[in-house]
């Protein structure tokens, strides 16, 4: 793992350098950043990997207000600041506005349906949430079909897994920024968590 974020952190070394060297224009070093991003995050920001997330038609807000976390070194959570936080000090705020940019525009990863039971439970969750144990409904912020809305991330099509694990690290406050989420996921319990993750995943 340390000789893949070593690698990856020297191509975008590379890459920077190579473009302020040639006085180029800010799209070359976008391009050259997006080939290191989808080295993990897939073609095009189409991911096909456990636990990482796709950024192919991700609200260009969320991405920006993450890369910028990533890059302060305030999201902590276990697994993805190894690689992020190197990768992500590398990147200036233009680069962030321009990565947020392609991928935004990306096709989004096509939906993967779970199974029926666990996507129904999921459904209505995400519909209606739980308003008698303070849960509401996902779709009041991120959008009838979680195709997301402003700073709130698309999630349809998104990886059960990582949805699953991200809702986990709400809880434990690693993401101090998701103030709203780490108080609509109080009275979630694990079961409820994978239903909503398979539902978005079926989208």
């Amino acid at each position: 793992m340390k000789k893949t974020l070593a690698l990856m952190i020297s191509s975008l070394l590379l890459a920077t350098g190579a473009v302020r060297a040639q006085d180029t224009n800010a799209s070359d070093t976008v391009r050259r950043a997006v080939h290191v991003c989808n080295a993990c995050h897939g073609e095009d920001g189409r991911s096909t990997t456990a636990l990482v997330p796709s950024l192919a038609g991700q609200m260009p807000q969320y991405l920006i207000a993450q890369l910028k976390d990533f890059r302060s070194q305030t999201r902590v959570e276990t697994g993805t600041r190894a690689y992020m936080w190197g990768v992500s000090a590398l990147l200036d705020d233009a680069t962030i506005a321009g990565l947020a940019s392609y991928y935004s525009a990306q096709k989004p990863a096509a939906a993967q349906p779970a199974p029926s039971a666990l996507a129904q439970l999921g459904r209505k969750l995400f519909k209606d949430g739980v308003p008698g144990r303070g849960i509401r409904a996902c779709a009041s912020c991120h959008g009838e079909q979680a195709e997301g809305q402003a700073g709130f991330p698309r999630l349809a099509g998104q990886r059960a897994d990582y949805i699953t694990a991200q809702l986990k690290v709400f809880k434990s406050k690693l993401r101090p920024h998701g103030v709203v989420m780490q108080q609509e996921i109080k009275q979630m319990t694990p079961a409820e968590m994978r239903a909503v993750a398979a539902y978005l995943q079926g989208l």
